[in-house]
């Protein structure tokens, strides 16, 4: 039940995202054709240092939108980069295992880059957005810090039961503390193919693979966010993480200045 409620007050937060005056910052927009011919829409605003923004599972990079993060990063002098990941948004949404397989996401965020000719960037993942910045972390020496949040130890698992169960509850299986989490995602009019596939092939991370990453890492999550497993677990497998919390569930904390913050404070000293 108390998933359920999570879920249903995320998804809220979304649909009464308002916009907010970024003029100052026009944004230079488009698609990138990645390596498989998935069409990937991007936005960049800002001129300055690369950070990019990766979003969550059933939103779009819109949702970095409503944080007071996105508008931290801006007035800081930072290049802002969010995108739509495969089967989101705007860009693509293709109907087979295989698109959402082995790195599929990761791949796409490093060719969009390759594209837009940035050699160095910092990466911010929230929520499911923190599994595709930690695959960013293990695999592309480009990156000089990264930030992990609302993400605890339990993606490290391939048989993650979380993950299971929403694959199975987006491919037809009736699962009963999720039928909220269906509803939407079909009110919505979200293709629940695509996230059905997208939950299938959901990359993990090993204490191997992620104790070899060499940047500096900010591992936070809100003080009561235990949704994916142990934040602070997470941050002893990384050798150069930090670990901090501010307050808030994994639904609110991305969106508080106090997130804001403590993010901002990390990227400014690394």
């Amino acid at each position: 039940m108390r998933l359920l409620l999570l879920l249903l007050i995320s998804f809220a937060s979304v649909t009464i995202y308002a916009q907010k005056d970024w003029s100052a910052y026009p944004a230079d927009s488009g698609y990138y054709l990645s390596f498989d011919r998935t069409k990937i829409y991007y936005e960049v605003r800002g001129s300055g240092q690369p950070v990019v923004l990766v979003h969550g599972f059933i939103v779009n990079g819109n949702s970095w939108k409503q944080t007071a993060l996105y508008t931290a990063l801006l007035n800081a002098g930072y290049k802002v980069i969010t995108m739509d990941l495969r089967g989101n948004g705007k860009s693509d949404k293709p109907h087979t295992d295989e698109a959402y397989a082995d790195d599929a996401e990761a791949k796409d965020i490093i060719g969009l880059l390759t594209t837009l000719r940035i050699k160095q960037y910092k990466v911010i993942g929230y929520s499911r957005g923190s599994i595709i910045a930690a695959r960013l972390l293990i695999q592309d020496e480009c990156i000089t810090a990264g930030v992990l949040g609302g993400m605890g130890a339990d993606f490290t698992n391939p048989d993650w039961p979380r993950r299971i169960l929403f694959y199975e509850a987006l491919s037809g299986k009736p699962v009963k503390e999720l039928e909220g989490m269906l509803q939407y995602v079909r009110k919505a009019g979200l293709d629940t193919v695509a996230l059905a596939y997208m939950q299938k092939e959901q990359p993990s991370a090993t204490p191997a693979e992620l104790a070899h990453i060499q940047q500096s890492v900010l591992i936070i999550a809100g003080s009561e966010d235990a949704d994916n497993g142990s934040a602070k677990t997470l941050a002893k497998m990384i050798p150069n993480a930090v670990y901090e919390t501010v307050p808030g569930d994994h639904n609110n904390t991305s969106r508080t200045p106090e997130f804001a913050t403590k993010v901002m404070a990390f990227l400014q000293s690394h």
